[in-house]
């Protein structure tokens, strides 16, 4: 089926639930297909902003429907799932170090590297880009291109509902040690997070490098070095500090980008890992 043929069987069948007919079937395995070869993906950025194509989420959870446990032997290890595991990444040009994981309905583009991690379905890896150890990159979520995602780094999975949108992290990135990112948020490019920077759509991330401060949520912007803080709220039971990020400073980007991060976490004091 082309594209469009794809799009609108499956999402007639999700709709009135006819998951299990021959013709339903064979658009989610093309459209699976489709996720894992990089062909297709579940967010594209349309020149001004992030858009998702809600009908490929729609297919991965039609094939959860549609798929029955079964056991996966991958040498020593075992595993019991419906999903099965993506292979290919010597032809792919992909380093993968045991024990990492990627489920078919990902892709991982040429040149990236895979340290002992786990990347979920309908996930997209772009060239370039480090998953170190014990990171995790969710369902659906976006990496891109020269992205560093440190030590035991959580990208969340936004897979429900349908039209969410899903955790994106942009070129050149990167994701200091313990970071987690949940809930849609957008790194823009070339953004850092210190260690054990938490985001969520709902923690303000606050610039506070002007005279006053302005607080953005959903998303870090391009170029900035974040690192984790706390503001005081009063509550019946008294004041108390929440969890907020903070905006320190912010990288050049008019000069290499390897360069401008070392200068950055130097002169801002930023942990990473």
């Amino acid at each position: 089926m082309d594209t469009e043929d794809l799009q609108e069987t499956i999402d007639a069948a999700f709709e009135d639930g006819s998951w299990d007919k021959r013709k339903v079937r064979k658009a989610v395995g093309e459209a699976l297909d489709g996720l894992d070869a990089g062909e297709l993906r579940v967010a594209e950025h349309d020149g001004r902003d992030w858009v998702v194509n809600e009908w490929l989420k729609r297919a991965i959870l039609l094939s959860f429907r549609q798929r029955e446990m079964e056991t996966i032997e991958v040498g020593p290890f075992e595993y019991h799932d419906k999903v099965p595991l993506k292979g290919g990444f010597e032809k792919a040009g992909v380093r993968v170090v045991p024990p990492a994981v990627v489920r078919h309905g990902a892709h991982v583009e040429r040149g990236a590297v895979l340290m002992p991690s786990y990347t979920n379905i309908g996930a997209y890896v772009s060239g370039g880009t480090m998953v170190d150890t014990w990171a995790t990159v969710g369902s659906c979520a976006q990496i891109g291109r020269n992205v560093h995602l440190a030590g035991g780094v959580g990208i969340g999975g936004v897979l429900e509902p349908p039209s969410a949108r899903p955790i994106i992290v942009e070129d050149e990135a990167f994701i200091g040690s313990r970071c987690v990112v949940t809930e849609g948020v957008i790194v823009e490019q070339g953004a850092v997070l210190g260690t054990g920077v938490n985001l969520s759509a709902s923690i303000p991330v606050i610039d506070v490098t002007a005279s006053e401060p302005i607080t953005y949520r959903g998303r870090v912007p391009a170029w900035s070095v974040v690192i984790p803080g706390t503001r005081l709220r009063e509550f019946t039971a008294g004041t108390y500090g929440v969890p907020c990020a903070l905006i320190i400073g912010h990288r050049d980007e008019a000069t290499d980008t390897k360069v401008s991060l070392n200068d950055a976490l130097r002169e801002h004091d930023v942990p990473i890992q």
